[in-house]
């Protein structure tokens, strides 16, 4: 139940209660008119921005198909990051999937494998690719693994049986959970330089002046 839908006479606050209509303070009645006032604007604004975003996806992924039959070449499905430039250079649209990627129970074989490698370089003269490793297995603020520096480590040149082992482990531990696609748009201004067209109102700056 809502202001909306309260029994004639009443308004409900924020905890579910019904109060009388004459309690309701003025300022109270202002601060609710403003608020819906806001969002009712907003709302169109988002769907706007909804089908937006969906009509854009459906035309780069058309124009990709477009672009391919021009070679006779066929398409597996809408994945891959897409960069599209207007004739003249001055506007870009990108399409870019990142994927949500975990590791299963092989990252810690791997890291074994990485730990034994490790107590025996550290003896030597390769204490800094120690550092290096251990730093790769650290967490984040969230307490997950940074997919990316682990994945990182598969670039290092090193010839170890223990090493390239712990390698494929990483690479056969990896899962794809799932993947997001982003629509990104940008303006060259004066200097070059591709600057972000923000559909983000957090983002946004009216006449280049912010609050």
């Amino acid at each position: 139940m809502s202001k909306d839908t309260a029994p004639q006479g009443y308004w409900q606050d924020a905890q579910g209660r019904l109060i009388p209509e004459d309690q309701v303070r003025p300022i109270d009645r202002l601060r609710d008119e403003l608020v819906r006032s806001l969002v009712g604007r907003a709302l169109p604004i988002r769907e706007l921005l909804t089908e937006f975003r969906s009509q854009a996806f459906a035309d780069i992924q058309a124009f990709v198909e477009l672009s391919a039959e021009q070679y006779n070449a066929r398409l597996g499905g809408a994945k891959g990051n897409v960069t599209l430039l207007s004739y003249d250079g001055k506007y870009k649209v990108q399409r870019a999937i990142a994927e949500t990627i975990i590791f299963d129970e092989r990252l810690q074989a791997a890291k074994a494998l990485i730990d034994e490698c490790l107590r025996e370089w550290t003896e030597g003269a390769r204490s800094e690719i120690a550092v290096l490793v251990q730093d790769a297995f650290r967490v984040d603020g969230s307490g997950n693994i940074r997919t990316g520096s682990v994945l990182g480590l598969r670039r290092l040149s090193i010839e170890d049986e223990r090493w390239l082992s712990a390698m494929q482990a990483i690479g056969e531990a990896v899962q794809v959970m799932g993947s997001k696609t982003y629509l990104r748009l940008y303006e060259r201004d004066d200097k070059g330089q591709y600057r972000p067209i923000s559909l983000d109102i957090a983002s946004v700056d009216a006449a280049g002046v912010r609050p």
